[in-house]
Order: structure tokens, then sequence, then C-alpha cells
């Protein structure tokens, strides 16, 4: 009986010094290998019958959606999803980020007046917020941080990605992206990125990626997105970042509703992107529930 009992406890500890830290390393795979049929087919489904395909195929519109409600089962549907497009107040999150990254370099220090200025930039939208936190960040600090090895957020081999070259004013461009020519761009993969990275707590740190997804919450801008989750689905809560200019019409977030997680991205550039984006929500909202999450897609087999 002992020699049993100790068999067995010795068997429990390899699968502790074993299974788990594999199960550790599978719970965020690249978002990149996450590609889902079932899902893209909902995803062009939705598109289509809002009869946003024509704008697919001229590349006026680019999607990606991502199914986190399982976090070591993330499920990837896209439409020119490294298509770059100019992305207005979208990719303030990128200073967000590298704002966070000086906090835990203790160059920037996280208090009221911090939190305040980063609030405004995400929720309100303010460029002035965003110019200065943009230059306490740092101009050159911010271009490297989204193409380094850490991040890859800016990604030649993927087309670029996020990107902020300029102040959100009048200034000229500091520095375009090395691609495009753009001065804040984005694909909406690298985007959805992003957030994949950012609700892992892999963004900095697991405690400041929660701190960056607080400033998310509570949008000051009843547009595009929220306007039509709150119309269509007002049970449902979103942290996001929007931007237009001109025909430019960019929204993205986290959406969490009825016990499902996920991902939305969307980069228009048209004078109805805003309407669209309102409907497209919708349509992105019902390809979600119409695909069970992978496990208990796994039980109905």
């Amino acid at each position: 009986m002992k020699t049993t009992l100790r068999f067995t406890t010795w068997v429990l500890l390899v699968q502790l010094i074993v299974v788990i830290p594999l199960q550790a390393q599978q719970t965020c795979p690249p978002l990149g290998e996450c590609f889902d049929p079932l899902l893209q087919k909902s995803l062009e489904t939705a598109i289509a019958d809002l009869k946003l395909d024509g704008a697919v195929a001229d590349k006026s519109l680019c999607v990606a959606l991502v199914d986190i409600t399982e976090r070591a089962f993330p499920r990837l549907a896209a439409v020119n999803g490294n298509e770059m497009m100019y992305a207005a107040s979208l990719p303030k999150i990128a200073i967000l980020l590298g704002a966070f990254e000086r906090i835990r370099q203790g160059v920037l220090t996280f208090n009221k007046e911090t939190r305040d200025l980063l609030t405004r930039m995400i929720r309100n939208s303010s460029n002035s917020a965003a110019t200065e936190a943009l230059n306490r960040v740092g101009k050159s600090y911010l271009a490297n941080l989204l193409q380094s090895p850490k991040y890859r957020l800016y990604d030649p081999a993927r087309n670029g990605g996020l990107w902020v070259g300029k102040e959100y004013g009048k200034s000229p461009a500091f520095k375009r992206d090395p691609l495009h020519n753009l001065s804040h761009g984005a694909t909406a993969i690298q985007v959805a990125r992003f957030y994949y990275l950012l609700e892992n707590g892999l963004l900095v740190s697991p405690e400041l990626s929660r701190e960056m997804k607080k400033i998310l919450g509570n949008p000051a801008i009843c547009h595009k997105f929220v306007k039509g989750l709150q119309s269509a689905r007002p049970d449902a809560c979103i942290y996001r970042k929007s931007g237009t200019w001109k025909q430019y019409h960019a929204d993205s977030g986290i959406i969490e509703r009825d016990g499902r997680r996920y991902i939305a991205v969307a980069l228009a550039a048209n004078p109805n992107g805003g309407k669209w984006m309102t409907d497209l929500i919708v349509g992105l909202d019902n390809a979600i529930f119409q695909n069970p999450p992978r496990l208990s897609r796994l039980e109905l087999q």
C-alpha cells in the first residue's frame, strides 16, 4: 500500500513538473497561428449580408475578429488583415503602451495626473493629451518600441502595423512609417494583436496590462462600435479606441458579453465608414455567437 502511494505521489509530481508548464506555455499561442475557417466563413457572411463585400474587394475595408473566450484556444478571422491604412486616432493605443513602458522603467510616475492625461487621450480622444503623452514618452523611443523584438507591433514582414510618426496637431510628421509613408497607421491584425497581448497580460506586465485595459473602458464617444452595441447589444461591455479623419474611419476593442469575449477591429477608407462600423459590430457579434467555443464544440462531437 505504501509503495503504491509513493508511486502515485511520484506520478503526480511528474505531472506538476512537466504538464503544467506545458499548459502555461500554451495559454497564449501566437495569434497568426490561430486562423479558424468556421469563424472566417461567419465573418465573410456577415460582411456580405451588409453588402460590404465590394469594400473588401477594393481594399477600402479591413477587418479582424478574434474569439478569445478560451484563452488557450483563440480563433482568428480576417479580411484584408495585413493591409495598412491611415487610422487617425486609433494608434493612440501605441502611445498608451509607450507610456506604461516608461512607467515600468520609472521614467514616468503613474499618479492621478498621468492617469487623467492618458484617460483623456483614450476615452475622449483628446489630441492635446495625445501630443503631450507622446512627448513625455519620447518619439524615437516609441518608434523603436513598436518595432522591437519584444512586441513587433510594426513589422515589415507583416506589411507594417501600428505606427505613430506625428503629433496629433498641425506640426509636420517627424517619422513616417518605412513601408507606406503614413503618419498614423495600422493593420487590423496588428491592432488585434495589441488587444490579444493586453488581454493575456503581455503588454508591459500583467498588473500594468490591467491598468491599460481600465483606461480603455467606459468610452466617452458614442459612435461606430459603441453606437452599434448600445443599440443592439446593450448588455455588452467594450474596451476600445476609435479614429476618424475625413474619409478614414477606424474602431477597435475587446467586447465582453454573456460569457463570451472577443476582439474586433475595423479600418475603412470611405465617407460612410462610420456607419459601416455601427452596423458591422452587430454582424461581428453575431458571428461570434454563431460559433461555440472550441471546447464546447468538442463536447458536441
